[in-house]
């Protein structure tokens, strides 16, 4: 299934960029700096997304993997480039479990910050070493600090993935708060972000998907999500 829908996505990225244009107006966008950078889509059914940045973690990871597999939950993980060396059984066990892998940068760059070739280089150097690992090169990708370049093509095109909800879990050693936070906010068709890289992201991350699935929420990759 993964694989079908990365052909699909492909077939369909013109649909995308014009999807994603009707909410582009300068040569940055910063969906945190704007209290209207929700994309609503409409869909049959309570759809959400749960994302990770920064890893893979060697620890926390495979924890976070242990329990998305034991609640058949599928999620995205947005990768670190530097990060991946030395991780790849993580990396490819994301991938046989039917998680989407995306990219996010090699180096955690502001992308607005460095010249265009420079930041091909940090998204190119990461979808490459994730090609490596799993056959298929990662169609999305999440904009460090929620900084992108319109019209930044980097040979394959990628497609930006902000969010929606973001309890700030990295800066938060208590996993309650964070749970509140997200269930606070969340609402039909967001896209939650959090990192895979902390003990009580983790947790909190687990607590939130038995909360919200008790509600009556989905949990679905962000490629389902958009292509509704």
């Amino acid at each position: 299934m993964a694989k079908k829908l990365g052909y699909m996505l492909y077939a369909c990225t013109g649909v995308f960029l014009l999807l994603l244009g009707l909410i582009w107006n300068g040569t940055i966008v910063n969906p945190a700096a704007s209290s209207g950078s929700k994309l609503k889509i409409q869909k049959e059914h309570s759809l959400i997304a749960l994302t990770f940045d920064d890893g893979p973690h060697p620890v926390y990871t495979p924890q976070l993997l242990d329990g998305l597999k034991r609640r058949d939950i599928k999620a995205s993980f947005f990768l670190m480039g530097k990060n991946i060396e030395g991780n790849e059984p993580i990396v490819q066990r994301m991938y046989d479990e039917g998680h989407l892998i995306g990219n996010h940068t090699f180096d955690h760059v502001r992308l607005s910050k460095i010249s265009e070739s420079d930041a091909c280089n940090q998204i190119t150097k990461t979808s490459n070493a994730i090609y490596k690992i799993t056959g298929q090169y990662p169609t999305f990708v999440r904009p460090p600090f929620g900084e992108w370049r319109k019209g930044l093509d980097c040979a394959i095109t990628m497609l930006p993935v902000f969010w929606d909800v973001d309890p700030l879990d990295w800066n938060s050693n208590n996993t309650e708060q964070i749970v509140r936070k997200v269930i606070s906010s969340i609402e039909e068709g967001d896209i939650i972000l959090m990192h895979d890289s902390y003990d009580t992201s983790v947790k909190a991350a687990l607590q939130i998907v038995d909360i919200l699935t008790k509600q009556g929420y989905d949990f679905v990759t962000v490629d389902q999500l958009l292509l509704l």
